[in-house]
C-alpha cells in the first residue's frame, strides 16, 4: 500500500473537531500533517515518521493541515476529532504517521527505524477520527 492520496480541496473538518491556528513554516498543503516546532521557529511543519526530532515524529503538537498555506501564512489545523480526510480509507482501519512527510499510511508502509505515531481510525470510508499517539518507539 502507500499513502493516502488527500484531495485538498475535499478535507474537512467534522463537528466537534479541535482546531489550531498558528502560522506555516513551510508550503503546506490541506490534508498533510504538521508539528508545531516550539522549540526553534514557532511555526507548524510537516511532520515525519523517521525524522531527526521526537516533535517531528509526532511527540507534542501534531494535526492535519485544514488550509494550504506558505512560510509566514496562517495555518488552520485540526488536533482532534471526525475529519474528513479527501481519501478514500477503510473503516476500522487504523492509521499512522508516514516516514513521508506530512503523509498518511496503513501501519503496513511504517518500515524498519521508523516511529510509530497513530493518526486515528477511519469511522467510514470518507473520515478518520483523529486521535494522535506518539509511541516514542521505532520499528
Amino acid at each position: 500500500m502507500a499513502d493516502l492520496t488527500i484531495t485538498a480541496a475535499n478535507c474537512i473538518s467534522g463537528a466537534g473537531a479541535r482546531i489550531e491556528h498558528g502560522t506555516a513554516g513551510e508550503t503546506i498543503t490541506a490534508g498533510k500533517l504538521v508539528f508545531l516546532d516550539q522549540t526553534t521557529t514557532g511555526k507548524w511543519l510537516l511532520a515525519d515518521a523517521d525524522a531527526a526530532t521526537a516533535a517531528a515524529r509526532g511527540q507534542g503538537k501534531i494535526g492535519v493541515a485544514l488550509n494550504g498555506a506558505s512560510n509566514g501564512q496562517p495555518l488552520a489545523v485540526q488536533t482532534e476529532g471526525p475529519i474528513t480526510i479527501g481519501a478514500t480509507v477503510v473503516a476500522g482501519t487504523t492509521y499512522y504517521l508516514s516516514p513521508n512527510p506530512g503523509g498518511i499510511a496503513p501501519l503496513a508502509d511504517i518500515l524498519t527505524g521508523d516511529y510509530v505515531t497513530i493518526v486515528g481510525v477511519a469511522t467510514s470510508t470518507s473520515a478518520i477520527r483523529l486521535d494522535f499517539q506518539y509511541s516514542g518507539v521505532a520499528l
